[in-house]
């Protein structure tokens, strides 16, 4: 049977790919026919010191495979140097993978710049540098796919993880302005919420839970998001320990108030209940169908 996920004269970018996530997407890329730059600084899980060896070993397991790679060693805060580094080996990128992070995990009352200033630059400034890098030759070759790595603790909060929510919703954010913008030149992009077993999540995760969340149950996901074969752009899926489902925003119908009479603080009170109601949530797709309810509302109590 012939495989509809190939990546034969591709070129995949995989940040923080020396290890967990990022070496197991590296190995499936690769065995999928894809050439594959392996980006590694080598730094700690805090974004301390350096280390090449990471990122050569992926390297020489997907060449003793029978594959292709090289190995990169740059930060992600230096992402032109990233992709260079896929032009000057192969020639092309065609798909970026941003999934390098840190923790600095402390309780916001605790936080200092240094850990907020940190987990933003490599998280959101590192996914950004290496995709603002690599987007003139998407559009210019009319092919693209772009994967943000986010995370439950963006999408839903987490005790001493206020740097590091922050950084992954917004990497989501981002994800959903570049689809839109990507569409026309066949660049798609989406994100991911990963749980996975890896020295990020040891010690956070049961053990006997740990054991069973292996990382290469969330690769199958990312390499077909990565292909040719997906047509989806700007979702978030959550991923992990072989269950994978969809994410989207759910806004309740919520209630309008007469914009000319105007309305005070007790008008809301008594109509919180009602605001907080999902029951027929709606599920805007964009702006224009954000809008939709208060350009009613506005339309209801026109002169």
């Amino acid at each position: 049977m012939t495989e509809a996920v190939r990546f034969e004269d591709k070129v995949v970018i995989v940040t923080g790919a020396g290890g967990g996530l990022g070496r197991a997407h590296a190995l499936l890329f690769a065995r999928h026919g894809a050439k594959v730059v392996v980006n590694d600084l080598g730094g700690s899980t805090h974004g301390e010191g350096a280390n090449a060896s990471a990122a050569d070993k992926v390297v020489a397991e997907i060449r003793a495979a029978g594959g292709t790679a090289v190995a990169n060693h740059d930060s992600v805060t230096d992402g032109g140097k990233i992709v260079q580094n896929a032009l000057d080996a192969f020639g092309r990128v065609d798909v970026v993978v941003n999934n390098a992070g840190i923790l600095r995990d402390k309780s916001f009352a605790k936080m200092e710049d240094a850990d907020w200033d940190l987990v933003y630059k490599v998280h959101v400034e590192g996914a950004y540098k290496v995709t603002h890098a690599a987007w003139p030759y998407l559009r210019e070759q009319n092919f693209g796919r772009v994967i943000f790595t986010a995370s439950t603790s963006g999408i839903y909060g987490n005790f001493g993880q206020s740097n590091y929510g922050m950084a992954k919703l917004g990497l989501y954010g981002l994800t959903r302005t570049l689809a839109i913008e990507g569409r026309k030149n066949n660049i798609l992009v989406n994100a991911i919420a990963p749980t996975g077993g890896t020295r990020m999540t040891e010690g956070l995760i049961p053990p006997q839970v740990f054991e069973q969340l292996k990382p290469e149950l969330v690769s199958p996901l990312v390499v077909f998001l990565g292909s040719e074969a997906c047509e989806e752009t700007g979702g978030l899926f959550e991923v992990g320990g072989g269950w994978m489902g969809k994410v989207r925003w759910e806004r309740s119908l919520g209630i309008g108030f007469d914009p000319r009479a105007g309305f005070s603080p007790d008008d809301v009170a008594a109509n919180f209940a009602r605001i907080c109601d999902f029951e027929g949530a709606a599920h805007p797709k964009d702006n224009i169908e954000a809008m939709k309810e208060m350009m009613a509302n506005l339309q209801k109590y026109a002169g």
